[in-house]
């Protein structure tokens, strides 16, 4: 297993989620074959993996809705085996889908899930109007669930998982439906609930998004974690390709040739191929040197989506 910055053995006191060794069968299937996850308050941490990496099964083990067949792991300090209750009152989740239809509203869905997770019936209605104000979804708060679009009804999941204030949020493929704006508008917001001490467990596929986003990734592949990493400290990456963008493209290929860097062209762009970062910031020093008119030139994978691929590709 590689870990890069891997977390303490035993949980300490800024665990919102600690797992050690934990597994899961479904029949013959093992989804989960010993998983490992630290992530502390305040931080987004991402759950990476290939689809069947075990990602779901292991956020389901952790919001109470699966027991582990072994292993060790607490939420918000309490094991959700043994005291489910305490975990979910403290811990929000929010599935890659959201199943509610009908004529509910979405203040009248959220009003439930307040009062079933113990608020206060006399506070209710003022956080139901908090956390859809903060969402930006109270214009639809009266609107039947069912006229909701897809990108609207993954907000009002979310708005589910945090009406409570939980220490701990879950999230299973939350941009899945938003549109551009709605996803910088989430990632906005999933910092700001970290910034203010919120543990923040999140899977996506969105690794440029995640790379924005999280504090560190932990990356899952056949059931196992493989690696974290903190994303602030990624891996270097050898033989990147790097995609270069230009007002005046014969100027560039010239330079391009002069210096012997290996080239694949489109009608918009140019790829070149550079063994790392040192040599790519020569390569625009020399560019701009030479009076190239460079408008873009950046890696065409970022740095974290190079690092997971590598990760996997380093068990096939």
């Amino acid at each position: 297993m590689l870990l890069d910055g891997a977390g303490p053995a035993e949980p300490g006191p800024l665990a919102g989620v600690y797992g050690r060794g934990l597994t899961r069968r479904f029949g013959r299937v093992e989804a989960v074959q010993g998983i490992d996850i630290d992530a502390p308050y305040g931080e987004v941490t991402g759950l990476v993996g290939p689809n069947g990496a075990g990602k779901t099964t292991l956020l389901l083990l952790l919001a109470t809705l699966l027991r582990p067949d072994t292993g060790d792991m607490l939420v918000a300090g309490f094991d959700p085996r043994s005291d489910p209750a305490a975990v979910r009152r403290r811990m929000g989740w929010a599935p890659d889908t959201f199943g509610l239809q009908g004529t509910d509203t979405p203040r009248e869905h959220l009003t439930f899930m307040a009062a079933a997770h113990g608020l206060p019936r006399r506070q209710i209605p003022a956080r139901v109007s908090a956390v859809l104000s903060q969402l930006h979804i109270d214009p639809l708060a009266d609107n039947a669930v069912h006229t909701l679009s897809r990108g609207q009804k993954q907000w009002l999941g979310l708005a589910a998982a945090l009406v409570h204030e939980p220490a701990v949020l879950l999230l299973d493929e939350p941009a899945a439906g938003l549109d551009p704006g709605a996803r910088v508008r989430l990632r906005e917001i999933l910092r700001s609930l970290a910034t203010n001490g919120m543990c923040v467990v999140i899977s996506s596929h969105v690794l440029s998004d995640l790379e924005e986003i999280a504090d560190s990734v932990v990356v899952v592949d056949k059931g196992r974690t493989v690696a974290t990493h903190r994303v602030t400290a990624l891996p270097t990456i050898t033989d990147r390709t790097w995609r270069i963008r230009s007002l005046d493209d014969r100027h560039l290929h010239q330079v391009l040739a002069e210096r012997q860097v290996s080239v694949r062209e489109s009608p918009t762009w140019t790829d070149v191929s550079l063994p790392d970062d040192a040599a790519a910031s020569t390569l625009l020093a020399d560019l701009v040197t030479a009076g190239v008119p460079v408008v873009a030139f950046a890696p065409v994978t970022g740095a974290l989506e190079a690092a997971y691929l590598a990760d996997v590709e380093e068990l096939r």
